[in-house]
């Protein structure tokens, strides 16, 4: 998807193009003259069913696509023992992304370095020995060069004729598990709109299409996948690809999407930090357009990349640990409903490629359980209890999503029904009793982690956490950034709202109050909250801007911040 292909761009320092592509994806054109008319001629029977056989996939991110290198985005060099870990985790696909751009020479060849080449076929056969299947593509070349497609028609295009000529041959005999997708995210600039995009997306896909064919061996029959514009699943786009298809009439073509949640959760802005109503509907939204276009007509999808924008190891807190897990379940859950394949997007946020050991084990098992059934939730994972005053009851609600809930337990102790908790409908009250227990000396932080246990999938974790309200203290500094310290006494910072005094809104996101994690702030240590060089640019010179911080305990903080030149100040209210 275009926005987590931005937030890798941003990652490296170009900005401004990922601010576009953000935007093209949080505001996606409107179809012109796309039409929805026959639907396009079915897959074969071979095809549903070997896109059916790489569910669940796994992608090989930030790896051969990284540039210029392997291992220029922080993951080691592949190994044999990476690709067994990831099939003895249940997955049975790979996508493999490759910028093949960078491993070129120069016209009229462009041949792709041969020590490149290799790689890349050693990846694709230590696959094939674990039985997995292998989504090859080009990746990072469709905003690197191919984007120009429209302004330098004729030398792009031979370009891309010349790379697919090489990559045909140099896999035309790898087994059927082996599927070509013809680019990805594909995007163009210098266009007079989608009409031109569409009719761009089109010749690329017929020429890879027509390239992968006439190579013979088991390119002739082999699976081929071919993207929507940007990998959007808007219905125009859908639209457009069906007619490609119906012109087509290949058998044996899948399509493919990208999916990265509703935008504003995805990234923590505009308030949204749930996964709530709002970003449910999106999701269906999409997952009903992709089915009722493709799927209910026998053409197989693959959601080629999955994931959060924001979910990353190294930045944790800008998306609430519960509120990630229900996202996962709810995509895995809908996405089976609507017989979408998935692919995982992985660019080492969750499998440490190093030690081969999943840096959130809870996250993953929900992912995994996701692929077969369902589990129960709640409304939080966090129980709040404030040290300044007397332990109460706390109650949450329960998501049983078609299962049962069959108790609670703190280790290895099952808590007694009636008098550690009681339940009534789909609430679920923790007695003061029990929780003054489970809160032990009340130290700030998590006191005691409980299991809610259900019928099916995997339990649901619930912290007991002693906080009382942050504290944040008097600050100053310069327009590239402002530390507050700050005292979270237990708690965390969920997101954080700007304003002027006269009611308007500050910050580069302008239309919200509620600013973007990352580029406005931050809080990544236990004794501060950072505010950024890119909000302070946004500010007005002079003008108080009121700042209210809002915590997951439901406590909130207010602050004021004043540029004045190159300088700021930061008091408490």
């Amino acid at each position: 998807m275009t926005t987590r292909l931005a937030r890798f761009l941003a990652r490296h320092r170009t900005r401004r193009l990922a601010a576009l592509l953000l935007a093209i994806a949080l505001f996606p054109l409107m179809p012109a003259t796309a039409q929805a008319a026959d639907p396009p001629p079915p897959s074969s029977p071979a095809a549903r069913s070997a896109v059916a056989a790489m569910q669940p996939g796994w992608n090989l991110g930030n790896t051969y696509d990284a540039i210029p290198d392997e291992t220029s985005w922080g993951n080691p060099p592949v190994t044999r023992e990476l690709l067994r870990k990831v099939k003895s985790q249940g997955f049975k696909s790979i996508r493999l992304p490759v910028t093949w751009g960078t491993h070129q020479g120069a016209a009229s060849s462009y041949t792709i370095d041969p020590a490149w080449m290799a790689k890349v076929r050693q990846v694709v056969d230590w696959a094939m020995d674990e039985n997995l299947y292998v989504l090859l593509n080009m990746h990072h070349d469709s905003w690197m060069w191919v984007n120009n497609l429209a302004t330098d028609h004729d030398t792009v295009l031979a370009r891309y004729e010349a790379t697919w000529t090489q990559i045909a041959a140099a896999f035309r005999d790898e087994p059927s598990r082996l599927v070509l997708e013809s680019i990805n995210e594909p995007t163009f600039s210098g266009t007079s709109g989608d009409d031109q995009n569409y009719r761009l997306l089109a010749e690329l896909n017929r020429v890879f299409h027509r390239i992968v064919r006439e190579s013979g061996g088991g390119n002739s029959n082999r699976l081929l996948v071919l993207p929507t514009l940007y990998t959007n699943s808007e219905q125009g786009r859908l639209d457009a690809l069906a007619g490609e298809l119906t012109a087509l009439r290949d058998p044996m073509v899948a399509t493919t999407i990208h999916f990265y949640g509703w935008w504003p959760f995805s990234v923590n802005i505009a308030g949204y930090t749930r996964f709530d109503a709002t970003s449910q509907q999106d999701l269906t939204d999409q997952f009903d357009r992709v089915h009722n276009t493709f799927v209910a007509h026998g053409i197989p999808v693959i959601i080629g990349e999955y994931a959060l924008l924001a979910y990353d190891h190294n930045r944790p807190g800008i998306i609430e640990r519960g509120e990630q897990r229900k996202y996962f379940e709810f995509l895995g859950h809908y996405a089976r409903e609507r017989k979408l394949t998935t692919m995982l997007w992985d660019a080492g946020q969750f499998l440490n490629r190093t030690t081969l050991q999943w840096r959130d084990p809870e996250l993953f098992a929900q992912i995994r359980s996701s692929w077969s059934t369902r589990s129960g939730t709640a409304s939080s994972d966090l129980v709040f209890l404030p040290k300044s005053s007397p332990v109460t009851s706390r109650t949450l609600t329960l998501n049983t999503n078609g299962t049962d809930f069959q108790g609670l337990r703190h280790g290895n102790r099952n808590l007694v029904n009636g008098k550690d908790y009681t339940v009534s409908g789909s609430s679920l009250t923790l007695t003061a009793a029990a929780l003054t227990e489970l809160a032990g000396n009340r130290t700030y932080g998590v006191n005691a982690t409980l299991e809610a246990r259900f019928s099916r999938g995997v339990p649901w974790r619930i912290d007991v956490i002693t906080y009382d309200a942050p504290v944040l203290s008097t600050a100053s500094g310069s327009t590239s950034g402002l530390t507050i310290p700050t005292q979270f006494r237990g708690d965390m910072l969920a997101t954080m709202e700007a304003k002027y005094d006269d009611g308007s809104n500050a910050g580069p996101a302008s239309w919200t109050s509620f600013q973007q994690w990352d580029t406005a702030f931050s809080a990544y240590t236990g004794d501060s909250i950072k505010l950024t060089a890119e909000f302070f640019n946004s500010l007005r010179d002079g003008s108080r801007v009121t700042l209210t911080f809002h915590f997951w305990s439901g406590a909130t903080a207010t602050y004021h911040v004043t540029k004045t030149g190159g300088a700021v100040t930061g008091t408490t209210a």
